[in-house]
């Protein structure tokens, strides 16, 4: 018993953390901001209800606060900046927010150039 359990836990040391393979959309935003404003009262509500929001569950942060466990591409300026995160690194991000229409688009792109499969609904 002591063996089993011993092996078990050094397979469980090679294999990839839960965490670390998590695939998310990282929000930057800051107080006063009124194009988060924006996409809180135009997406936020129903973003976790979509297949996008199910493959890609966003996680917020504040831009001058405690910065995440990522490793970004570059430095966030600006908010809105919506980060694609997968294995704990940046994949691509959206700087911005350029309305309805044109984030779910843009996020859609994002999600297909990182190959992160979108279960259709319907």
């Amino acid at each position: 018993m002591v063996r089993i359990t011993i092996f078990l836990l050094a397979l469980a040391s090679f294999l990839p953390s839960k965490a670390a393979a998590e695939t998310y959309l990282l929000m930057a935003e800051e107080m006063g901001c009124v194009w988060c404003e924006r996409w809180n009262t135009e997406i936020a509500h129903i973003y976790p209800k979509t297949p996008e929001g199910q493959a890609a569950p966003l996680q917020r942060y504040d831009l001058h606060g405690e910065n995440p466990d990522v490793e970004f591409a570059r430095r966030v300026h600006f908010t809105p900046t919506f980060i694609l995160v997968k294995d704990g690194r940046e994949i691509d991000r959206i700087e911005g927010y350029p309305g309805e229409d044109f984030f779910w688009g843009l996020l859609a792109m994002m999600l297909d150039r990182a190959k992160v499969p979108i279960k259709e609904t319907g």
